[in-house]
């Protein structure tokens, strides 16, 4: 009886990513080769201009290599248009935004519940599975309001939520606690890291080693390259330690 290895939810394969030509030209990311497992939770670290948000954005299928490919499930991002695109990433992938990118029009939960209705499913189980990812982010009586009515950091754990509502495989978070406080950010990160506990793959970019420390792998980046890793150490007095 073969004995099956773990379960690649994203490869990125030898992606580059250069904006602009000529002399101008800039490289954010060089020949970068980076799998995330089933059931894993790797970060992403490195200085200010290294590569880490475009990384993630080349991983969410929101802006396209210039060379390599980039396969969520096996399947190759190139080869979808965009409706195809638009439709793996409802269904498959949740994105954590810096800008949170929230329906202003819209409530908390239809927020949250927005990907799961364009993607067919019934209006009341949608807002059911929204209140269910607005609790595990700590803020279920929070549903109704409008964006103009909650804090930043109310307004963070929203978009948290609409990333982990519904059955996605894949979390991308590009630094996700930016505008919590110590004790609302460490409950954010035990929510990362139960999604992957139970089978999802989870990708952090941050730059706290505190968060980082959640993870199975830290990956670091400089000049658009990874140059290491290493296994993250679930030291208790990193990940309980408060902010500053």
């Amino acid at each position: 009886m073969s004995v099956q290895g773990p379960q690649q939810v994203l490869e990125l394969a030898k992606i580059s990513r250069t904006f602009g030509q000529g002399a101008t030209a800039v490289a954010a990311l060089r020949d970068v080769d980076l799998t995330v497992n089933a059931g894993e939770f790797v970060a992403v670290m490195g200085p200010s201009g290294s590569g880490k948000s475009s990384l993630l954005a080349l991983a969410g299928g929101l802006d396209r290599p210039t060379s390599g490919g980039v396969f969520v499930e096996s399947t190759p991002l190139a080869g979808l248009g965009l409706n195809a695109l638009a439709r793996l990433r409802r269904r498959a992938v949740g994105y954590v935004f810096q800008e949170f990118n929230l329906v202003p029009t819209l409530s908390a939960a239809e927020n949250v519940a927005l990907p799961l209705e364009l993607d067919g499913v019934p209006a009341r189980k949608a807002h059911r599975q929204a209140l269910d990812a607005l609790r595990q982010v700590g803020i279920p009586e929070l549903g109704h309001r409008f964006m103009d009515e909650m804090s930043g950091g109310q307004q963070q754990r929203v978009a948290i939520a609409r990333a982990i509502v519904g059955s996605r495989r894949l979390i991308l978070a590009d630094e996700p606690t930016g505008a919590l406080d110590s004790t609302t950010g460490h409950g954010v990160m035990e929510v990362l890291r139960s999604r992957a506990d139970a089978g999802a793959a989870v990708m952090l970019v941050t730059h706290e080693a505190r968060h980082a420390a959640w993870a199975d792998r830290v990956v670091f980046i400089r000049d658009g390259r990874i140059v290491d890793e290493a296994a993250a150490m679930h030291d208790p007095a990193v990940l309980l330690a408060p902010a500053g």
